[in-house]
C-alpha cells in the first residue's frame, strides 16, 4: 500500500525560527526545526526526514507539497547539478547543498511520487503538515524544543547540519539582475513534464507568486533599505504608498527618507496573481514598533517583478 503523506516548512521572518514537519495521520508524523532557518529549508528538511524513516517500509512513497522548489529541485534539477559537482548553470553553488546531497541519497532506490497542492487551500493533510512545522517554528521562537512525534517505529534518520549560511535568501532571491534561482514552478499535479536536468537559472517557468514574495522580503530587509540603488531597482517607476495618515509618498520621497527597518515578522494573509503581470500581496507586519497591514500591487512591465503601490494600515493587535 502506497504511503501518503504531506511535508511543509515555515519559516518566522523568513530567515528566522523555521519548522519542518510531515504528516501521514495522527499516529505517523515528525517535526523539528532550527532556531534561525528559511521556509525552502523547512520544506527540503520534511521530505528529508520522511524518505529517512520510510526507509526500511517496501511500499511507495507518494509526497503532498506546496513548494515547487522541493519538487522541481528533486524531480528535474538534482540530476543536472549532481554531473556539475552541486553548481547550477551559471557555475554559482546549489543552495541548501548539503540538504540536497542528502535528499539525492535517499532518493535512490526509492518509489517516490511528488503532488503539488495549493498551500492554505483546505488539503486536509497539508494544513496538518502546515499546523506541526509552524508549530515547530513557533517553539524555537519561544526557546522551547518542538514535539518530535511518532513518526515511523525502527525508523533511523541522519539529518546534515543546515545553517543559513548554505540558503538563498541573502543574495540569489533579490539579485538585482532579476536572477530567482529557488523558486521556478513546475506543472501541477504530479511533478514531471521538464528534462530531469533542466536548470533553475532559465526564467522559463518562474512561480510569479514566490518570486513577488522574495522580492517583498527583499525591500524588508536591512541591506536593500540602506542601498539606494537595490531599493530604487524594486520599485516601479510611478510608485507610490498610502499610509495610515492618508500622505501619500512618492518615489523619490521614500527613497530619500526610507531607513533600516530592523527585524520584521512577515504573515502572509493573501497572495495572487491576478494577471500575468499583476501580482497582489496582502501581509501582516510584526516589528517593535507594533503590527500593520501592507498591501501591494507588483507589476512586470519588463522581464522583472517591480512593486507599483504599497498601502499600510497599523492595527492594535
Amino acid at each position: 500500500m502506497t504511503i501518503i503523506a504531506a511535508a511543509d516548512g515555515s519559516a518566522l521572518g523568513n530567515p528566522g525560527p523555521a519548522g519542518w514537519a510531515w504528516y501521514v495521520d495522527p499516529t505517523h508524523w515528525a517535526s523539528g526545526g532550527w532556531p534561525h532557518g528559511t521556509n525552502n529549508m523547512g520544506e527540503l528538511m520534511a521530505v528529508l526526514d520522511l524518505l529517512q524513516q520510510t526507509a526500511h517500509l517496501d511500499e511507495p512513497l507518494h509526497v503532498i507539497c506546496d513548494s515547487n522548489y522541493v519538487i522541481n529541485s528533486i524531480t528535474k534539477w538534482m540530476a543536472g547539478w549532481k554531473r556539475k559537482g552541486w553548481k547550477k548553470g551559471d557555475g554559482k553553488p546549489v543552495m541548501n547543498v548539503d540538504l540536497m546531497k542528502a535528499l539525492d541519497a535517499a532518493m535512490q532506490g526509492r518509489e517516490v511520487t511528488f503532488e503539488w497542492v495549493k498551500g492554505h487551500s483546505g488539503h486536509p493533510l497539508n494544513e496538518e503538515a502546515d499546523a506541526l512545522a509552524n508549530a515547530a517554528a513557533v517553539a524555537h521562537k519561544e526557546g522551547r524544543t518542538p514535539e518530535a512525534g511518532p513518526g515511523y517505529p525502527d525508523a533511523a534518520t541522519d539529518h546534515p547540519d543546515a545553517s543559513v549560511g548554505q540558503v538563498e535568501i541573502e543574495e540569489d532571491l533579490f539579485s538585482l539582475a532579476g536572477e530567482v534561482v529557488e523558486t521556478v514552478t513546475g506543472s501541477s499535479g504530479l511533478a514531471g513534464g521538464a528534462p530531469e536536468d533542466a536548470d533553475p537559472d532559465s526564467d522559463a517557468g518562474v512561480d510569479a507568486v514566490e518570486e513577488v514574495l522574495a522580492y517583498e522580503r527583499a525591500l524588508l530587509s536591512d541591506e536593500v533599505r540602506n542601498d539606494p540603488v537595490s531599493l530604487a531597482a524594486h520599485l516601479h517607476a510611478d510608485w507610490s504608498l498610502v499610509g495610515d495618515s492618508g500622505r501619500v509618498w512618492s518615489r523619490q520621497d521614500w527613497l530619500e527618507r526610507v531607513s533600516a527597518a530592523g527585524p520584521v515578522e512577515m504573515e502572509v494573509l493573501r497572495a495572487e496573481q491576478v494577471d500575468d503581470h499583476t501580482v497582489l500581496l496582502v501581509w501582516r507586519g510584526h516589528d517593535a514598533s507594533g503590527s500593520a497591514v501592507h498591501s501591494t500591487w507588483w507589476v512586470r512591465p519588463g522581464r522583472r517583478w517591480v512593486q507599483r503601490f504599497h498601502h499600510v494600515s497599523h492595527t492594535s493587535g
